[in-house]
């Protein structure tokens, strides 16, 4: 996977891109830098951004109060966030929720 991340100093920032009303909550791949996941969750009254959230911090394995969305809450590009993981952890445990 080709993911862009930024590593910050205790936490690592990189895109998602999301297509709600999936069948079931899985990562697709990589899209032009970007993770591309599938969320069962309906993209209203931000159900898929939380989906969004609780599947990156149950596949890292880290609190949900880690992962944020920083930009993009009300479209299906978004800037996240997540604290207490290295960039290498990302791409590890992110390919095996593949």
């Amino acid at each position: 996977m080709s993911l862009k991340l930024s590593s910050l100093p205790r936490s690592v920032r990189f895109q998602v891109k999301i297509r709600p009303r999936a069948s079931r909550d899985k990562v697709v791949g990589e899209w032009n830098g970007m993770l591309k996941l599938r969320l069962s969750a309906p993209p209203v009254e931000g159900k898929a951004n939380a989906a969004c959230c609780k599947f990156l911090a149950r596949c890292l394995k880290v609190p949900l109060q880690s992962v944020k969305i920083l930009a993009g809450e009300r479209t299906s590009i978004k800037l996240v966030e997540i604290s207490g993981v290295t960039p290498e952890q990302v791409r590890a445990l992110l390919e095996v929720c593949a």
